[in-house]
C-alpha cells in the first residue's frame, strides 16, 4: 500500500510539472514570435549599415573617424557578454558562459592576468555563472533586457563608444546567441570595435558612393549609428533565441514528464493488481484454514 501511495504522489508531482511545462512552452512561443518579427526586421538594415560603414573604411581621412578604424595595441579589452535573466533554457547559458572562457584562455590570456579584461554582462545568468568561478564583471547593465529598447540599447552602445574614442578600451567584443531558428542558436563572438573591413563583396565600392552635404558630417553620424544599431541587433537576437531555446526546452520536458507518467501509471497498477491478488490469495488461504479446522 505504501508503494502505491508513493506512486501516486509521483503521478500528482509530474502532472503539475507537466502543466508548468506545458504553459512555460505556450508563452515561450508567444514572445518568440515577436522576437523573431523583430530581429528579422532589424537585422537587413543592421547588415546594410554595417557594410557600408567597413567599405569607407579607405576613404576616411579625418582624425575624429579614423580612431573607430585604427588598429591599434591592445592594453584594455572589453567583453559584452548577452544572456537571460531566466533559466530553464537548455545550453543556452551554459553556451555563452564557455565561450567567453575559451575566448580568455585563447586569446586575452595574458591581458586577463593583469587584469586587463572587462567581462561586462547584460543578463543575469552569465554574471552569476562568470562570477562563481572568480570573474571579475561589470554588473552595471546587468538588467537591461527587461524591458529592452532601442533607446536603452543605444544609450548603453554611446557609454562604451565613449570609452572607446578616450582610448579607455582598445578594442570590443560582444559574445551572444545569434537566432537561426527556433531550435537552433549560433553562438557568436563579434568583434565591434575597431571596425574591420567588410568581407561581403556585393556592398558597393567606396568610388560609389556620393556625399550631401559632405563625408565627414554624414560619417560622424553613419558610423556611431552603425556600431549601436549592431549592438541592438545583437541583443534582440538573444533575446529570440533564448525564447526559442526554453520553449525548446519545455516542450521536451513536456514530453519526458509524458513519458515518465506512462511509465508511473504502468507501475501503479502492477503495484495494485499485485495487492489485489495478494488480498485475494490471504483469503483463499483464510478459507482454506477455517475449512480445515472444521
Amino acid at each position: 500500500m505504501s508503494n502505491q501511495k508513493e506512486i501516486r504522489a509521483r503521478i500528482s508531482s509530474t502532472i503539475s510539472t507537466q502543466q508548468i511545462t506545458k504553459a512555460m512552452k505556450l508563452v515561450s512561443a508567444t514572445k518568440l514570435r515577436k522576437a523573431s518579427e523583430a530581429i528579422m526586421r532589424m537585422r537587413p538594415y543592421a547588415m546594410k549599415l554595417q557594410g557600408i560603414m567597413s567599405n569607407l573604411q579607405e576613404s576616411v581621412d579625418d582624425d575624429k573617424l579614423a580612431v573607430y578604424f585604427k588598429q591599434r595595441e591592445v592594453k584594455k579589452v572589453a567583453l559584452v557578454v548577452i544572456s537571460s535573466d531566466r533559466g530553464l533554457c537548455g545550453a543556452f547559458n551554459a553556451n555563452v558562459y564557455k565561450q567567453v572562457r575559451r575566448l580568455i584562455d585563447e586569446k586575452y590570456k595574458d591581458l586577463h592576468a593583469a587584469g586587463n579584461v572587462e567581462i561586462i554582462c547584460v543578463g543575469k545568468k552569465a554574471a552569476e555563472s562568470l562570477g562563481r568561478v572568480g570573474y571579475k564583471v561589470n554588473t552595471e547593465f546587468m538588467s537591461m533586457l527587461n524591458g529592452l529598447s532601442a533607446e536603452k540599447s543605444f544609450e548603453f552602445s554611446e557609454i562604451l563608444l565613449k570609452r572607446f574614442r578616450a582610448g579607455e578600451i582598445d578594442k570590443l567584443e560582444v559574445v551572444y546567441n545569434q537566432f537561426k531558428n527556433a531550435a537552433t542558436q549560433i553562438l557568436t563572438s563579434d568583434a565591434l570595435l575597431p571596425v574591420t573591413p567588410s568581407e561581403d563583396s556585393s556592398d558597393q565600392a567606396v568610388g560609389d558612393y556620393l556625399f550631401e552635404p559632405n563625408k565627414v558630417a554624414i560619417l560622424e553620424d553613419l558610423i556611431p549609428r552603425s556600431l549601436k544599431t549592431h549592438m541592438y541587433r545583437a541583443m534582440l537576437d538573444s533575446l529570440a533565441s533564448e525564447h526559442g531555446a526554453r520553449m525548446v526546452a519545455m516542450d521536451k520536458a513536456t514530453e519526458n514528464a509524458g513519458e515518465l507518467l506512462s511509465s508511473l501509471r504502468l507501475a501503479y497498477n502492477q503495484a495494485r493488481q499485485a495487492a489485489i491478488t495478494r488480498e485475494i490469495s490471504e483469503i483463499v488461504g483464510g478459507v482454506a484454514a477455517l475449512e480445515g479446522a472444521g
